[in-house]
């Protein structure tokens, strides 16, 4: 989840994959963007000026986004056109060609030169190079840096003079999802695991890829290439990768130009007079499906199917690291969390595997019981607004650990488990490593290579980096050429901030106080440095405490499933959390460091804090305004283009 807000000390006229106003800064004369993940396009949708510069395929995908409740609605006959959130912004847009400069013109006297590079992470994601005025800086957007990535780079005609040190790059903004010090199989050993896998089933098999966000398209190829088949996909899906196949009008027999690589060999091209077809399909007679959640075709729906769910990376002892969201929407799905219907022997199934740990008292459990009965007497589902208080302080690690069991158990209905011969029982759910972002080990290789004087990242908790005393030069100062990082002295102000919070309340627990000493104050005070947000850190809605501080219970054993929001920013990457692997160990709280999140505290301190502030305003009659939260932050920063509304 990119907390950047968009602002690049060394070109202050220009904002990156953040659109919002900065108050005390005059407007941007360019816009750049990264790739169309929904946490690279904070206030686009209200952008009016100025140009917007991305990759050809980016542009294309972006004018076809819809929110997930419109995609839906318009799937089920609701609604009677397409609502595509960026299609008034096409004339904005300018497409820029991969690896070649490009000299724009800010203002009159005010040139940059802009090259853009592949990123390896979804379809049409670019890194810029921005050159000018004495001074170079690399934005990496969301990467995944593997061996031969950080190869081409280093050789690419635009790049050499860098990393071959005839000069320096001021700054990498880096993508610093993973800071972690554990590494990442590759790519193509991920989709080697998943092929090996999937191999072992019979020719009738049905299979469901849980691809909840764009960057799985090689993994479409390589298991229809292997298996034979087609995958089916919705309407939606299919529309948006066929947007990546243009066609020259001019041209007598139809030139056709693929807007990135993939696109050829997901929705065919033509070879003469002849179409080779891709292997997406709309025909959901197949066995192989990546239909949308909350769209499943009617095979999906009524057929035992096997599921296949990506992960980051395996730990030493065996344990999948689930991939909860980063870099690619954390709050693209704010619907709220829900277990499917439960009829009363279905709640006295999960009451056993309760009942077993010992940890939970016998008066807590008839708690649980209760709550799950009446829940499901109504009729509907059930809501996980599992907060603090829905069973008390004192029992939430008590119900982590009921939940933590049921995550265990196999799920109910259709998805039971499948025996295939007399002997072998393969599993309904397939996991393989595929991460999309890079491992600490490969970010290490790349600033290896470009040696920068510094560098700023991209994704921070300034809460999380002051407890554990995450630095910069301790993470990344050995890699680069200079000895000053402004990142690291801005952490300095906060963790300044942070102790002076906790010192005036002694008589609090120091976590709370500093978790409630977050320095918004502090954050938009420092503009040329950069302003830091803490990050939901990939969690689909940050009010449920107890899944946010699980990470490991799978939502699909549990049979979450989400409910539409018209009015939340659902545009780009549906990440619902879905059949998400288990870890139990709990030193791995922060071997997992970004997932632990606790935005949850702090959507929970803002919403309390503009009630109170209506309360007093209404107390005192004095018609002072009251800030208006941001829905896009999840309610926790102040919305600053409504400043000052009552």
């Amino acid at each position: 989840m990119s907390t950047f807000n968009g602002l690049v000390t060394e070109f202050p006229d220009i904002r990156v994959d953040f659109f919002r106003n900065h108050p005390d800064l005059r407007p941007p004369l360019a816009c750049f963007l990264s790739h169309i993940h929904s946490d690279h396009l904070a206030g686009l949708e209200s952008l009016r000026s100025p140009f917007v510069y991305c990759s050809a395929a980016t542009k294309e995908i972006l004018l076809r986004l819809e929110r997930f409740p419109c995609r839906i609605n318009y799937a089920k006959g609701i609604l009677e056109a397409r609502l595509q959130r960026y299609k008034h912004l096409r004339n904005l847009l300018k497409p820029l060609p991969l690896e070649t400069p490009a000299v724009l013109e800010l203002e009159p006297g005010n040139h940059i030169q802009v090259t853009l590079f592949n990123a390896n992470h979804c379809p049409g994601a670019v890194m810029f190079l921005i050159e000018g005025q004495g001074k170079a800086i690399l934005y990496t957007g969301d990467i995944r840096s593997e061996s031969w990535f950080v190869n081409a780079i280093s050789r690419s005609p635009s790049l050499i003079e860098y990393s071959s040190g005839l000069k320096t790059l001021d700054t990498i903004y880096l993508d610093t999802s993973h800071i972690e010090n554990v590494s990442f199989p590759t790519k193509s050993e991920g989709i080697g695991e998943l092929l090996a896998k999937v191999a072992k089933y019979p020719p009738d098999t049905i299979f469901h890829f849980q691809a909840w966000t764009y960057g799985y398209e090689d993994v479409w190829i390589a298991m229809s290439k292997l298996l034979g088949a087609k995958i089916h996909v919705d309407e939606y899906k299919m529309r948006i990768y066929a947007s990546l196949l243009a066609t020259d009008p001019s041209s007598r027999f139809g030139t056709q130009f693929h807007l990135s690589p993939e696109a050829a060999g997901l929705v065919g091209f033509m070879c003469g007079n002849t179409h080779h077809a891709g292997c997406l399909t709309l025909d959901e007679k197949v066995r192989l499906h990546s239909c949308e959640k909350g769209n499943y075709c009617k095979t999906v729906l009524e057929s035992p199917v096997v599921r296949i769910q990506p992960i980051v990376t395996r730990l030493p002892n065996g344990q999948d690291v689930a991939d909860v969201g980063f870099g690619g929407g954390g709050d693209d799905l704010e619907r709220d969390v829900e277990l499917d219907y439960l009829l009363p022997t279905e709640v006295e199934t999960l009451m056993d595997v309760i009942c077993n740990i010992d940890e939970v008292p016998g008066e807590l459990k008839e708690h649980i019981r209760q709550f799950l009965l009446q829940a499901s007497a109504s009729g509907r589902k059930i809501p996980l607004d599992l907060e603090r208080a829905t069973f008390g302080d004192k029992n939430e690690t008590k119900i982590v650990n009921a939940f933590q069991a049921i995550a265990k158990m196999p799920r109910l209905g259709r998805d039971a488990k499948r025996t295939y011969g007399p002997k072998e029982a393969l599993p309904n759910l397939v996991t393989f490593p595929y991460s999309r972002h890079s491992s600490y080990p490969e970010l290490c290789h790349l600033l290896e290579a470009l040696k920068p004087r510094d560098v700023w990242p991209c994704t921070v908790n300034p809460r999380e980096w002051f407890e554990h005393d995450i630095t910069i030069k301790g993470l990344f100062g050995r890699y680069c050429s200079g000895t000053i990082f402004k990142h690291d002295d801005l952490m300095k102000v906060y963790a300044s901030n942070a102790r002076a919070d906790v010192g005036s309340n002694d008589s609090q627990d120091t976590t709370i106080s500093t978790r409630s000493s977050v320095p918004h104050d502090w954050l938009q005070s420092s503009p040329k440095l950069g302003r830091e947000t803490i990050p939901l850190s990939g969690t689909p809605n940050p009010s449920i405490s107890v899944v946010d501080r699980l990470g490991s219970v799978s939502q699909t054993q549990l049979g979450i499933t989400g409910t539409g929001n018209p009015n939340a920013p659902i545009e780009v990457d549906d990440e619902s959390m879905q059949g998400q692997p288990s870890f139990e160990d709990p030193d791995l709280v922060y071997v997992l460091g970004s997932q632990n999140s606790d935005l949850s505290q702090q959507a929970l301190e803002a919403r309390f804090n503009a009630f109170r502030t209506i309360l007093e305003n209404a107390d005192n009659n004095n018609g002072d305004g009251i800030c208006l939260m941001s829905t896009t932050d999840n309610h926790s920063e102040v919305e600053q283009e409504l400043r000052g509304f009552l």
